[in-house]
């Protein structure tokens, strides 16, 4: 259903950018608003897998769904409160883009151990090269940083909110996925010398 949700709210607001093309800066809100919907749709195949019949509950995930999707529809459906280009634009949009390139990365390095839900696979290991040299958790990272850009780019009270409700479930989620992965051979050892999201801070 937030699948729904999320894809409708982008189509409604593309189109409604398409209409206004010819004002700047919306050529540039359409482009940013399509290319979350193709970040979407490129993580369509893992949102839909479906978990192993021995999964426990996630009960992070109906949260962490619905502030995402909160997010990207506050954004979008609000619109941008830019009336004239500037180049300073660009920064929302280089930190949307390198946060989901960050992102996909993670997905990548990580490979069929990947899962929108917190659980472990049969035969996981520590995973330590690639993005995850940098940070214990880079698909929320990049997260983050692709929502900070979006939300800095279709700036309002309610996009703000939802953000930092995505940012309270990302929390949460490293908690309980934390709490896992202590079970695995090399992740306390690999945990002390690696941040969470952001190297030297947390």
């Amino acid at each position: 259903m937030l699948f729904v949700v999320l894809l409708a709210a982008l189509a409604t607001a593309a189109l409604r950018q398409l209409a206004d093309i010819g004002r700047a800066p919306h050529a540039l809100g359409l482009a940013v608003t399509l290319a979350y919907l193709g970040w979407v749709l490129a993580e369509a195949r893992i949102t839909f897998r479906d978990a192993p019949a021995d999964a426990p509950p996630d009960p992070t995930l109906p949260a962490y769904a619905t502030a995402r999707t909160a997010t990207a529809v506050a954004g979008v459906l609000a619109g941008t409160p830019w009336t004239a280009w500037s180049w300073w634009l660009a920064l929302p949009v280089l930190l949307f883009a390198g946060g989901v390139a960050f992102r996909l990365w993670a997905i990548r390095s990580l490979g069929r151990f990947y899962s929108h839900r917190v659980l472990a696979h049969e035969g996981q290991h520590v995973v330590t090269d690639g993005p995850y040299r940098v940070v214990r958790h880079p698909a929320y990272t990049g997260m983050l940083a692709a929502h900070a850009g979006f939300v800095a780019y279709f700036l309002n009270p309610w996009s703000l909110a939802a953000y930092a409700l995505l940012v309270a479930a990302i929390v949460w989620r490293i908690g309980r996925e934390e709490r896992m992965l202590t079970g695995l051979p090399g992740y306390r050892s690999y945990a002390l010398h690696t941040a969470r999201l952001v190297p030297k801070v947390w």
